[in-house]
């Protein structure tokens, strides 16, 4: 029981420090997913990549795309859009590769495009709206406007580490 008592006590720590890191401001990354512009912390950023096509895992959700082999390690690779629920769009000479280290294991988010990094200070964000309990939107962390433009900001860690996602073990 003190197992499970102390792996709850970590995930509840770290939800709350990454709350704080966004309550906090800081820079983020920017990208689009249809019409929609994300913003993630551009600390969980390994690297950005050009699309290529990941080999297909048998039986595996249809957000997650595959895998590719990124010098040497192999790294699932999730459609952003499909698991967000977007429209889908076709994969084109914008469509890049956010490879993200998230708790120690790397992983790829396929985007439309990347925007840029901005530095957004704590009172530019505003809290993230409440829902209806059937929308999942535990992994967002705020919205900030910046030049006219509506920028949804996620913890990039809690929805890649999600159990539905199984890519990552629960700490």
């Amino acid at each position: 029981m003190d197992m499970i008592h102390e792996a709850s006590h970590v995930a509840r720590h770290e939800a709350a420090r990454a709350s704080a890191a966004t309550q906090s401001g800081g820079e983020f990354l920017t990208f689009r997913l249809g019409a929609e512009e994300y913003g993630i912390d551009i600390l969980k950023v390994q690297e950005i990549r050009s699309y290529e096509a990941p080999t297909r895992i048998a039986n595996a959700p249809a957000f997650i795309k595959g895998v590719v082999n990124l010098r040497g390690v192999i790294v699932p690779i999730v459609d952003l859009r499909l698991k967000l629920g977007c429209d889908s769009n076709d994969y084109n000479s914008f469509t890049v590769v956010i490879v993200l280290n998230v708790r120690g294991r790397v992983v790829g988010a396929v985007v439309d495009s990347v925007s840029d990094v901005l530095e957004l200070s704590r009172d530019s964000i505003k809290p993230a709206p409440e829902m209806a309990s059937a929308v999942d939107t535990s992994f967002i962390t705020g919205i900030s406007s910046v030049n006219d433009r509506m920028l949804i900001l996620m913890d990039i860690e809690e929805l890649m580490a999600s159990a539905e996602m199984g890519l990552i073990d629960s700490p």
